[in-house]
C-alpha cells in the first residue's frame, strides 16, 4: 500500500483524479430486449449536481444501496485486500442486488469519505476499484460524495432498469417450484476461516486455492448476465442473491412466498477448497456453503416443467446452474440427505441486527 504520494484537498483531487477518470461518459446508451432505451445525458464529468438520463418507453427502475466496511474488513486489516480491492468489491455487492432483480446496471452513484491523511495514490486506488468494477457491468459511476471522515467509510446506491413487469421478487415461488443457485457457496467464508487462524493459514492448502478463496473478496462478480435471463425468459418466480448466505436467501424466499422447502444435500455444489478449509477448521462442509458467506450466487425458484427450457436458456448464454431441492405447501426447510433423512439446514444464517438485543 503507497503512503508516499501527498493527501490533497478535495478541489484538487476532483481536478487532478476524479475528473480524470470520469472524463466521456455523456452518450453511453443501454437497450433492452423489448426496445426501449435508456441513454445517459449528464455525468459525473459534467460535474453537476446529478446525473441525467433519458428513458424511452415503459419500464422498470430498480434501485439497492450497499454500505461496506471498507478498511474494517478484516481481511483488509491482515493485509489481504488493498484499497482498489474494497473499491471493487463496493460496485460489486451493489450491482449483485440489481442482478439478483433481473435488471441491467446502467450507473452507480458512491459515497467514500477518508482520512485527511489519506495519500493521493490510496484514494484513486479506491476510486479506480469502483470504476472498475462498474466498467466491468457497463454502468459507470455517475458521482455521488466525497469528503473527510475519521476512517475509509464507503457506501453506494446502484441503479438498474428491466422490462416493465420483469422485475424479479422474492415473492413468488409456489409449491413444486424447484429451487437452484447459479453456482458454489460458503467460498468468501471459507476465506476468512482460512487467513484469520494462523494455525492454518501456514501452507496449508495449495497457492492456487489460496488465491480462489482471495478472489472471492477481491474479485466477487454481480452475475448480471445470468439475472437477465431469469427476466426476460419469464420462467423464474422468485430470486435474491446470496449476500446473506445461501441459508439466508433460500429462508428469505421461503417467508416471503409462503413455501417451504427441501433442500438436497447431494446437489449442493461444493468447491474441493470450501471442503478442504472445512477440514481444516473440524467444521460440518454443509454448514460452511450454506452459513454466513457473501458469495453473490443467484437463489431463485422456476416450475419444474420450465427447468429444462431454462437450463437450455442459460447454456445458450454460457452459463450454467443447479437444481437442489423444491418447495413444498408446508413452511418447514429441511435438508435431506442421501438416505432419505431430514434435519433443519445447518449453517449459521447472517443476520443484521442481534436478535436477543430489545
Amino acid at each position: 500500500m503507497s503512503t508516499t504520494s501527498p493527501a490533497s484537498d478535495e478541489p484538487t483531487r476532483l481536478a487532478n483524479i476524479i475528473s480524470t477518470m470520469f472524463a466521456g461518459q455523456a452518450g453511453r446508451s443501454h437497450r433492452l430486449s423489448n426496445g426501449e432505451t435508456v441513454q445517459l445525458l449528464v455525468g459525473a464529468d459534467a460535474q453537476d449536481d446529478c446525473a441525467v438520463f433519458r428513458m424511452d418507453g415503459s419500464q422498470e427502475i430498480v434501485l439497492g444501496s450497499d454500505y461496506v466496511r471498507g478498511s474494517k474488513f478484516i481481511l483488509y486489516e491482515l493485509g489481504y485486500l488493498d484499497d482498489y480491492d474494497v473499491g471493487y468489491y463496493l460496485a460489486m455487492a451493489n450491482f449483485s442486488d440489481i442482478a439478483a432483480m433481473g435488471a441491467q446496471p446502467i450507473a452507480l452513484l458512491s459515497v467514500i469519505r477518508y482520512p485527511k491523511t489519506m495519500p493521493d495514490e490510496q484514494f484513486a486506488q479506491v476510486l479506480r476499484g469502483i470504476n472498475d468494477a462498474c466498467e466491468l457491468v457497463g454502468a459507470p459511476n455517475v458521482g455521488g460524495d466525497i469528503g473527510t471522515a475519521e476512517r475509509l467509510i464507503l457506501s453506494a446506491s446502484a441503479m438498474g432498469v428491466v422490462e416493465s413487469g420483469g422485475s424479479l421478487l422474492r415473492s413468488g415461488a409456489r409449491p413444486g417450484d424447484r429451487l437452484c443457485v447459479t453456482g458454489p457457496t460458503g467460498i468468501a467464508a471459507a476465506a476468512q476461516k482460512y487467513f484469520t487462524k494462523p494455525h492454518i493459514a501456514d501452507g496449508a492448502i495449495s497457492a492456487a486455492a489460496e488465491k480462489v478463496l482471495l478472489n472471492s473478496w477481491r474479485r466477487p462478480q454481480a452475475l448480471v448476465g445470468q439475472g437477465r435471463c431469469l427476466s426476460t425468459s419469464g420462467l423464474a418466480t422468485s430470486c435474491q442473491d446470496s449476500s446473506d448466505g445461501l441459508k439466508a436467501g433460500i429462508e428469505s424466499i421461503a417467508a416471503r412466498s409462503g413455501v417451504g422447502f427441501i433442500v438436497e444435500e447431494k446437489a449442493l455444489p461444493v468447491l474441493d477448497v470450501v471442503r478442504e478449509v472445512a477440514e481444516l477448521s473440524n467444521i460440518e462442509v454443509t454448514s460452511l456453503i450454506l452459513g454466513d458467506s457473501v458469495d453473490f450466487q443467484l437463489i431463485f425458484t422456476v416450475p419444474e416443467e420450465y427447468l429444462e427450457e431454462l437450463k437450455k436458456i442459460f447454456e445458450g448464454h454460457g452459463y450454467t446452474f443447479h437444481d437442489i431441492g423444491f418447495a413444498t405447501e408446508l413452511p418447514d426447510i429441511v435438508l435431506r440427505s442421501s438416505d432419505g433423512a431430514t434435519r433443519e439446514l445447518p449453517g449459521a444464517a447472517w443476520r443484521h441486527a442481534n436478535p436477543d438485543l430489545p
